[in-house]
């Protein structure tokens, strides 16, 4: 009896390993990106059933990164990150080319393994900062840089700015709170304003500075360019307060969105659901933003801490990269809003996010010595 009572609580040990907060968030957003996506793809048969099967993967792949310990992550680190710049290599050298970008390998399968480095990066950073925990030097940013440096440049060729965009932002987070100053943030975010007009403009391919100005001034080509932001703000804008209801957005039925399943959901969700809707969704990302954060401060471990940190800055990025390109306060850059937009492979990273963070929080207390 004693026996199958241990076997039973070990057992239970390894099912029950959701964080209950943040899973059932998680699954609250996906509800909400669920009926949404039955209206933005009413013209799209099967997409509901593929993004319900999606996300089962979603869960399945959180439950088992759950329960991996943040001690045997880090052991994945160099291998994972070693990899994942091969792969970005052999992309670089002959990657399949869609839509003028290189950005996919073909290994039997079609896969686009920049997606990798959103989790190999900052995982690769928490594990050096974890090593030289104690012992920071200014020259250890400048190798945190260049970790975060080579995977961005090899992205960001392809061209590929939304990704490059995420993965920027979780390595910025591990670094930021491994101890990065202020004043030393505030002198980089000066270099780079004065930096934008004369190195970082003309290095941009033709269409992304088109997205830019489109940002800047949709009107300039209304019926070219311009013309799906203008449309999404207008589907924004026509929710109201209490949207006109589901299944009679006309926007998104009219084919007037681009993307409406995908990278431009939020705005069929706003013109179906309004104003009071958007309160709710942001309120939920808020709230899912909060705990993961409230799990990384409570970390066990440096390396802990670090990466539950770039992982909540995962979620935030996509978010607000998302709802910001759709609203029209920032370029077009392609990133999906998390755990509502339909695909498979940014819900699985998401889901590997996820299952990060809870897999902090389950090993949050140190054995006490």
């Amino acid at each position: 009896m004693q026996k199958r009572g241990i076997s039973w609580r070990a057992l239970r040990s390894r099912i029950m390993v959701f964080d209950a907060t943040l899973a059932i968030l998680i699954f609250l957003i996906m509800s909400i990106g669920i009926v949404t996506l039955y209206s933005a793809g009413i013209d799209f048969p099967g997409r509901v059933e593929d993004q319900l099967r999606n996300i089962v993967i979603c869960f399945g792949v959180m439950w088992l990164v759950a329960n991996i310990p943040p001690q045997t992550l880090m052991r994945f680190a160099i291998p994972v990150y070693t990899f994942g710049i091969a792969l970005l290599l052999a992309v670089a050298a002959f990657g399949l080319i869609k839509k003028g970008a290189r950005r996919w390998l073909n290994v039997g399968v079609v896969i686009q393994p920049s997606e990798m480095m959103k989790i190999a990066v900052p995982l690769m950073l928490a594990w050096y900062f974890q090593k030289r925990e104690g012992a920071l030097r200014w020259r250890d940013f400048v190798v945190a840089a260049v970790i975060l440096g080579i995977p961005v440049g090899l992205i960001a060729r392809q061209p590929d700015l939304g990704t490059a965009t995420l993965v920027v932002a979780a390595g910025f987070a591990v670094v930021f709170l491994a101890g990065l100053s202020w004043k030393f943030m505030l002198s980089l975010g000066a270099a780079a304003a004065v930096l934008i007009p004369t190195v970082i403009w003309p290095m941009l391919h033709d269409f992304q500075r088109d997205r830019v100005l489109t940002m800047l001034d949709p009107n300039r080509d209304p019926l070219g360019k311009g013309f799906h932001i203008i449309q999404s703000t207008i589907a924004i804008g026509s929710g109201g307060l209490h949207g006109k209801g589901w299944l009679k957005g006309t926007q998104a039925h009219l084919e007037f969105i681009p993307e409406h399943t995908t990278d431009f959901i939020f705005a069929v969700f706003s013109e179906e659901f309004g104003f009071i809707g958007n309160l709710v969704l942001v309120s939920l990302y808020f709230l899912l933003i909060v705990r993961c954060l409230m799990i990384a401060a409570n970390a066990a471990t440096l390396f802990a801490r670090l990466l539950a940190g770039a992982m909540t800055m995962i979620f935030f990025t996509y978010a607000f990269v998302n709802m910001g390109m759709v609203s029209g306060i920032v370029p077009v850059v392609g990133v999906p809003l998390p755990f509502m937009s339909y695909g498979g492979t940014a819900l699985l990273t998401l889901g590997i996010a996820a299952g990060i963070l809870m897999s902090v929080q389950r090993n949050r207390k140190l054995v006490q010595t």
